[in-house]
């Protein structure tokens, strides 16, 4: 279980909690040392990884005193990447946000795991590196991010060449019917007011840009091999369709559920079963079901995944990255919400990408375009 104190993680092990087949080999997460050390005794964990070298130590110091004498714990990037190749593992739960979680997704898709994914910056980061090895053995990442596992069982058993759009679909954030004007005045607490999901504040800022569903598209583009002029975002406020397949025919596919993280982790672990009872059904409790385009002059940022993923090479890596500079000074008030997309779009206008020749460049092209951020905020 990687990034084992987030979102994800937390509702993994709930799943691990409750069903007596599964079994936890190893946790990492970044820095939460005390926590990681209570779950890996309550999971009877052999090994731990924290990406903060000081927390590691503090993690190997204190481990007696949780009766972890065995415990193995690593440090660093290395160290959570040691944790996706164990042995002992043959699932992987990649829920590691950031750049630190591009290593240990390369090094467990080498080593044959089955991925269940959910650390979108990795991919989006660095998908010209990993896309070889999706292509190479189909099923091995399966996405557990709810959009992403809807594609990939609305896919399941259909010819690629029959796929005409992949539709993915965005409640809209929390302010999906605020006014321009309004966005300008806003603050982190209300941005943070999610209407459907309960996630993290990085990813609920980024589904109020819509900036998150443009990271989708470069995830699916890359998860899917489809071309960008394939991937369509709409607005469904409801989140009971988690995205939809259109086909050549005219005829479209979707998957349907409760709003409910749980579904989409399980089927991910547990892929090609699926665990009974993971959510109620949803049958008796469809009720109105809308459509909408999104609305690019009050959300642009919808429209910048695909402009960064046509530039390809090193653009994506440098569009996630200063996303997530832009969205922390956003959540530390030192600019405005609209700031976020408009300091994004003007820094991709005049943007150069490079080829991805390995991830060296990546990380020069993450401080380069840190030092570039810094420089264009107001």
């Amino acid at each position: 279980m990687l990034g084992s104190t987030g979102s994800i993680g937390q509702q993994t092990l709930n799943i691990v909690r409750k069903d007596p087949t599964l079994k936890v080999a190893a946790i990492a997460a970044r820095a939460s040392w005390k926590e990681v050390l209570a779950q890996a005794k309550e999971f009877s964990a052999s090994a731990i990884a924290l990406e903060d070298p000081e927390a590691a130590r503090s993690a190997e110091r204190e481990k007696s005193a949780f009766g972890l004498d065995n415990l193995v714990v690593f440090s660093g990037p290395e160290g959570i990447a040691r944790c996706a190749e164990l042995d002992e593992a043959n699932v992987v739960v990649h829920a590691v946000p950031g750049f630190a979680g591009i290593l240990p997704l390369i090094r467990a898709l080498e080593k044959g795991k089955r991925v269940a994914f959910a650390g979108k910056e990795a991919l989006v980061s660095a998908g010209e590196l990993i896309e070889p090895y999706i292509r190479k053995n189909p099923g091995q990442l399966v996405p557990v991010d709810s959009e992403h596992s809807a594609l990939f069982q609305c896919l399941l058993g259909e010819d690629p060449d029959s796929v005409a759009e992949l539709v993915l679909t965005a409640s809209g954030g929390a302010l999906r019917d605020y006014s321009l004007e309004e966005m300008r005045r806003v603050t982190p607490g209300e941005v943070l007011a999610h209407p459907t999901w309960k996630m993290g504040k990085k990813i609920t800022v980024d589904s109020a840009t819509l900036v998150n569903k443009s990271l989708e598209v470069i995830e699916a583009h890359y998860l899917f091999g489809v071309p960008y002029e394939k991937l369509k975002v709409v607005i469904h406020r409801q989140s009971i369709v988690h995205s939809m397949v259109t086909f050549v025919d005219g005829s479209t596919k979707a998957q349907a559920s409760v709003p409910n993280m749980s579904l989409a982790i399980s089927y991910g672990i547990t892929y090609p079963e699926r665990r009974p009872g993971v959510v109620r059904s949803l049958a008796p409790y469809v009720g109105t079901l809308t459509f909408e385009e999104p609305d690019a002059e009050r959300f642009p940022g919808v429209l910048l995944g695909h402009m960064a993923g046509k530039m390809g090479g090193t653009a994506p890596c440098a569009f996630s990255c200063a996303d997530e500079i832009l969205v922390g000074e956003f959540l530390a008030g030192r600019i405005g919400f609209t700031d976020i997309t408009r300091i994004l779009l003007g820094f991709l206008e005049s943007y150069r990408p490079k080829p991805v020749d390995g991830l060296d460049i990546l990380r020069e092209e993450a401080a380069r375009t840190e030092r570039k951020i810094r420089e264009l905020l107001p």
